[in-house]
């Protein structure tokens, strides 16, 4: 017999089989049998168990930080390092209220600034003495057990530029704004 003959027989059989299959209806299921009667189950509760509350996010520690100021007529005189009555008022009504309000200062900045009138060494000098005039006024008011520190802009940062003007006195009254200083707090609040 060939290996051709026998693969054909083997054919046959299977597409036998299969016919076989197809022809027969399948056998119904058996009837599932009845439940027998039973009581309920008696009701069975899990005892409580106590759940502990989510931790909550602590809300990030409000800040107490301020930068203000002296502008207008709180400026400095022309060549001059002390602070105006206005001046005064504004560092008590917005950096000392401030101070009051923080639960810890972590920084006092204070910048002095000069306008470009003299040479760039005066207006160094006259920078820092304006900065330190503001560091001393707020030391007298309770500000002294803070970490305070001055810096002496000179001319460097003009706040506003004049044109050259030839009346002096005018060029004077132009460069006010640039004759300030700021006070900058950082801290954390109640």
């Amino acid at each position: 017999m060939s290996t051709e003959h026998v693969l054909k027989s083997f054919i046959a059989a299977g597409l036998l089989v299969l016919a076989g299959c197809a022809s027969q209806a399948p056998a119904p299921a058996p009837a599932p049998a009845p439940a027998p009667k039973s009581e309920p189950a008696p009701t069975v509760t899990a005892p409580t168990q106590q759940v502990a509350p989510a931790a909550v996010a602590q809300p990030a520690p409000k800040r107490c930080d301020a930068t203000v100021t002296l502008i207008n007529d709180e400026t400095f005189p022309f060549r001059q390092a002390g602070l105006t009555a206005a001046a005064k008022a504004h560092l008590d009504r917005d950096v000392i209220a401030k101070l009051g309000s923080c639960a810890r200062i972590d920084n006092i900045v204070i910048e002095g600034h000069a306008d470009r009138i003299g040479t760039q060494e005066y207006n160094q000098k006259l920078s820092e003495r304006r900065a330190e005039a503001v560091r001393a006024y707020l030391a007298a008011h309770g500000a002294a057990k803070d970490p305070v520190e001055t810096i002496g802009m000179g001319k460097t940062v003009p706040a506003k530029f004049c044109p050259d003007i030839k009346d002096r006195t005018k060029l004077i009254a132009c460069l006010a704004p640039n004759r300030r200083a700021i006070v900058t707090i950082k801290g954390t609040g109640r």
